[in-house]
């Protein structure tokens, strides 16, 4: 990840997208609005091609960012399949709405947690692209220790992969757990998908 600045980071999201046509921000590449910049997370659903969680880190002044098929679970048990996709800019944090039909990712979003995270590791950035990170979540629903790692390298014509897994801590197993992504409604805005999609467009500015 080091040697490149945000802005080359998001040619992929970029490339992807018709900003003249979908609401999603394009994103300038630049630091936080908030004491908390580098350290916030966002999980959102997302009732796209699939139903998936979308899990997303800041990192060096951009969210990295998983496809969660399952979601999230406070179970330590359970390891949830965490696929890697483009890194988006710090304005999706706060994104929720229709993405357009012909538009990449085509369908409605939620913002189903927001917070901040803790790093485990003094050089998480590093720590990342070698393939383990553990972090501590502050948000509305997830809290407590987590772990991410990479068990799937991508090399060698396989799709990278990684896994999501709760840490045995006091907030294991806590109620929220795993949400019906049908049911569960937004951190901003307590609205459903279904919500989202009967009002259609971009949802208001929360933050």
């Amino acid at each position: 990840m080091s040697g490149k600045d945000a802005g080359e980071r998001l040619s992929t999201y970029r490339g992807k997208r018709h900003f003249d046509s979908t609401a999603e921000p394009e994103g300038d590449g630049g630091p936080g609005e908030d004491g908390d910049a580098g350290h916030r997370f966002v999980v959102q659903i997302h009732d796209a091609t699939t139903l998936h969680f979308d899990f997303r880190l800041e990192v060096e002044g951009v969210l990295k960012s998983w496809s969660v098929p399952k979601g999230p679970s406070t179970d330590p048990h359970d390891k949830r399949l965490a696929m890697p996709t483009e890194d988006h800019p710090l304005e999706y944090r706060t994104f929720e709405g229709v993405i357009p039909r012909g538009e990449y990712g085509a369908g409605p979003v939620i913002v189903w947690d927001t917070g901040t995270y803790e790093p485990l590791k003094a050089d998480f950035a590093r720590a990342l692209e070698k393939g383990h990170v553990s972090f501590r979540l502050r948000g509305a629903k997830l809290r407590g220790a987590w772990a991410l790692t990479r068990f799937r390298s991508g090399e060698e014509g396989e799709r990278e992969a990684w896994l999501l897994v709760k840490e045995n801590d006091g907030r294991a197993g806590s109620a929220h757990g795993t949400p019906d992504p049908a049911r569960a409604r937004s951190a901003l805005s307590g609205r459903t998908l279904r919500g989202v999609a009967e009002a259609g467009g971009p949802a208001p500015d929360f933050i």
